[in-house]
């Protein structure tokens, strides 16, 4: 089908919409890649490394979490399954992910050794309120869970990779 607009030569209407949608497809952010097809190289001499991930989790807020080390932002994690890491000198780190309400046992305290590898899991405790009202707000409370790197390589496996170094 043909259309026409004034004196203009006609222009097929399919030409015409794969135009409109490669010029929208360039405007597209691309997808992170899997972890898995990333070449993550190792872990650098005199260091050690900690990987971040949230799984995904449709019926929590998609709030993003910063998660901490020692008290500085070192990674942000959202619920759209996605994983990073930080090489960082070997020692002892507390690794905390900030939420609206503080509560107990939410942060890990981890001592690295050279080489060491740990996976820190961000973990949404969804539908706790503390006593009082809150106006119909329901904060948000997030909890690292260290994960066996087994375990943990192949969840992540599939997520996007959101960097490292």
């Amino acid at each position: 089908m043909l259309k026409f607009h004034r004196n203009l030569s006609p222009v097929p209407v399919p030409s015409m919409l794969a135009l409109v949608l490669v010029t929208l497809a360039g405007c597209a952010q691309p997808a992170a890649p899997p972890v898995a097809s990333v070449a993550v190289g190792p872990i650098p001499p005199g260091q050690a490394r900690i990987w971040f991930y949230r799984d995904y989790e449709p019926y929590v807020s998609r709030a993003t979490a910063n998660v901490e080390l020692n008290g500085a932002v070192a990674a942000y994690v959202s619920t759209d399954a996605n994983a990073s890491y930080r090489d960082v000198p070997p020692g002892h780190y507390h690794v905390a992910a900030q939420g609206l309400v503080a509560g107990q046992n939410q942060a890990k305290d981890i001592d690295l050794a050279p080489g060491q590898e740990v996976f820190a899991k961000v973990d949404s405790l969804r539908g706790w309120a503390p006593e009082g009202d809150l106006g119909g707000n329901i904060p948000e409370v997030f909890y690292i869970t260290l994960v066996p790197a087994e375990r943990a390589r192949v969840t992540i496996a599939p997520y996007r990779f959101g960097g490292g170094g």
